[in-house]
């Protein structure tokens, strides 16, 4: 966790990325592990918990920008989300299993950030989405 406090301002309980595995110009791959004492855990179905998806679409976003800070690829700045667009849900994380997020950069400047990724789990992608953020 150490490393991505150096590349986001976030904390816990709101940091959801725990490990920037590689970052270049053009991708981003993070995972993170929801633990079973998660604080955002919801019920699903008969005794049944599952990782909001929500919370799934900030996690992917806070990967895209710790790979971006991780590389020097815009100056340190706040960035504030703007924008979610073309969101698509196709399936459910449960607590202690990894997800791998894979984000790709579509617009890159000091002032606009524009990506798109996809959040997988179990190889099998659960969440798509594309954001715009803009610096503060």
């Amino acid at each position: 966790m150490t490393d991505i406090e150096t590349l986001l301002p976030q904390r816990y309980p709101f940091l959801f990325v725990d490990k920037i595995i590689s970052a270049d110009m053009d991708e981003i791959i993070g995972t993170k592990t929801y633990e079973t004492s998660f604080l955002y855990l919801q019920e699903h179905g008969e005794h049944q918990k599952i990782v909001p998806s929500t919370i799934l679409i900030e996690s992917i976003v806070q990967c895209g920008g710790a790979g971006i800070n991780k590389i020097g690829l815009c100056r340190k700045s706040l960035w504030g989300l703007a924008s979610i667009e073309n969101v698509r849900i196709l399936g459910f994380v449960q607590p202690n299993t990894m997800v791998k997020m894979i984000v790709k950069n579509c617009k890159v400047s000091n002032k606009i950030l524009k990506q798109t990724g996809t959040a997988y789990c179990k190889g099998k992608a659960v969440l798509e989405a594309t954001w715009m953020c803009l610096t503060l």
